[in-house]
């Protein structure tokens, strides 16, 4: 999408296990990362997992913080130097309830 809003219901890139829904904010700036977090979340069941991949360096702060205030689990957080798309942090939030 030309927004650099991808929601990808596929299985995130790094993460083995359960399919998780994607939400590519690379390359959009702060606050978007964390909107675009929060639009998906509102319509997902708790213990749906979400794969936010972003490349501002102020979602390394804001995703977290973002998970403290609305009450959702933050699962991992790691950089990745590879892939599509270049090097972008990704950052896995379990959601505990709809917000």
């Amino acid at each position: 999408m030309s927004s650099g809003e991808d929601v990808d219901p596929t299985r995130g890139g790094g993460h083995a296990g359960p399919e998780v829904v994607v939400v590519d904010a690379r390359g959009l700036r702060c606050p978007l990362p964390v909107i675009r977090l929060a639009q998906q979340v509102r319509d997902l069941a708790p213990g749906t997992l979400v794969e936010v991949w972003a490349t501002d360096p102020a979602a390394a702060a804001d995703v977290p913080a973002w998970c403290r205030m609305r009450g959702q689990e933050l699962v991992s957080a790691e950089e990745r130097e590879v892939g599509e798309g270049g090097a972008h942090a990704a950052y896995l939030v379990r959601v505990v309830a709809p917000r």
